[in-house]
């Protein structure tokens, strides 16, 4: 691979991701504290980008992938994004924010595929070349929540118009991006292909439906985490909390690093259950933290965030890499991707809303509190019921391989 288009490539991703994590780290901050929404009403809005993730796939497949060249979709959609981006920076009502929202999303969700589209067709190597083609965008993730938190933007709508900015460039960025032409056209679909629907004889392993059930359970007190930290932090008194919650993403980077030889030495389901038990005590750390002399554990709390989302998500996409038969490969990760970005956090968005509100109080002065201890040790006993769930049931004893292993031995 030339450098030049390396350098493209990971410049493609540093932008995609910084339009994303500009306005939705702090989103809850600014619907619950400055629009002054329900919890119910920001689960709502929230679940708009699980909704996408359910509807992209059918754009990518029925429309990217036959008709257009990826760069110019690319360029189409960060364009139309972008002054969708600057509306809802004008919204003030549920209505108008929700559907502004949820119009961006549907925009903005298919640009993920795309931009891995983009990347591994101009790619010689892709497990060597792609990971670190990749990292750029959560570089670019943190970089954006830092400029956010430290300019003190998180209860203003000054973030969808940074976003909408960071739109436009990499609209016209997309144009300067190697030609990738439609690689499906003239090929016969089906929904039940784009979905993955194929990939349901899968379920004939138990280990394997077990897994399916437990990561769509699991994305529920994952979206409780995205939903409302940044909020929480705020209220709690945190200064720059969109920037102190990058700390996530840094520890995500230097998980991913050790991944390989945690994988050589420990088992799949010990790696499972060691990233579902991080999840509750991430949130008994937060239940119990506070902005005093317990700080640490909201600090413990964020830099969980590399065990909780690499052993067990990470983890679960090469478990189902290696667990399908190769043929059923690429559909049994859209399987996984559509129930859990999709149907998972979408219930976990419509949840994290209602349980906000369950434990949200009005004062006589019509003052709002919230028992953030509550809505966080709830969070917890629902994180170990899944973990306990996933210790009975989960009967595989197997090790990780990696992608390359896999095919090798044709498991």
């Amino acid at each position: 691979m030339p450098v030049s288009v390396g350098i493209r490539l990971a410049l493609m991703m540093f932008l995609n991701y910084v339009v994303w994590g500009a306005w939705y780290v702090t989103l809850g901050t600014y619907l619950t504290q400055t629009l002054h929404f329900t919890g119910t009403e920001t689960g709502a809005v929230f679940g708009t980008a699980a909704l996408s993730c359910m509807i992209s796939p059918f754009f990518v497949g029925l429309i990217a992938d036959r008709y257009f060249s990826a760069e110019r979709v690319l360029a189409v959609l960060h364009l139309i994004g972008a002054g969708l981006l600057y509306l809802v920076s004008q919204a003030t009502d549920f209505g108008t924010v929700y559907t502004l929202l949820l119009t961006y999303c549907l925009c903005y969700f298919p640009t993920i595929a795309l931009t891995n589209s983009v990347a591994l067709r101009n790619i010689t190597n892709v497990a060597g070349q792609f990971p670190l083609i990749r990292v750029f965008g959560t570089i670019g993730w943190i970089a954006i929540g830092l400029t956010v938190g430290s300019l003190g933007m998180e209860k203003s709508s000054t973030p969808f118009l940074l976003a909408a900015g960071c739109s436009v460039v990499m609209a016209v960025f997309s144009l300067m991006l190697p030609h990738t032409p439609p690689q499906a056209k003239g090929q016969p679909v089906s929904i039940g292909t784009i979905i993955g629907l194929d990939a349901l004889v899968m379920l004939k392993d138990r280990s394997f439906a077990v897994f399916v059930i437990a990561s769509v359970l699991a994305c529920i007190p994952l979206t409780f985490y995205f939903s409302f930290t940044n909020a929480f932090l705020n209220e709690a008194g945190i200064e720059n909390a969109a920037g102190k919650m990058t700390l996530g993403q840094m520890s995500e980077i230097g998980m991913m690093l050790l991944m390989p030889l945690i994988y050589r030495r420990i088992g799949l389901k010990a790696i499972l259950l060691a990233g579902l038990l991080a999840w509750s005590v991430r949130y008994l750390l937060l239940a119990y933290g506070n902005a005093g002399e317990l700080v640490s554990f909201f600090y413990m709390a964020i830099l969980l965030h590399g065990i909780c989302y690499d052993f067990f998500f990470m983890t679960g996409q090469l478990y189902t890499d290696q667990t399908a038969p190769a043929h059923l490969r690429g559909t049994a990760q859209g399987f996984i991707q559509f129930l859990t970005y999709g149907v998972g956090m979408f219930i976990g968005s419509l949840l994290s809303g209602t349980a906000v509100d369950y434990f949200t109080t009005t004062t006589a002065t019509g003052a709002v509190v919230r028992n953030w201890n509550g809505f966080w040790l709830s969070s917890a006993i629902g994180a170990f019921v899944i973990f306990l769930f996933v210790a009975v049931l989960f009967q595989s004893r197997g090790r990780v391989q990696s992608p390359e292993a896999t095919a090798a031995t044709g498991d």
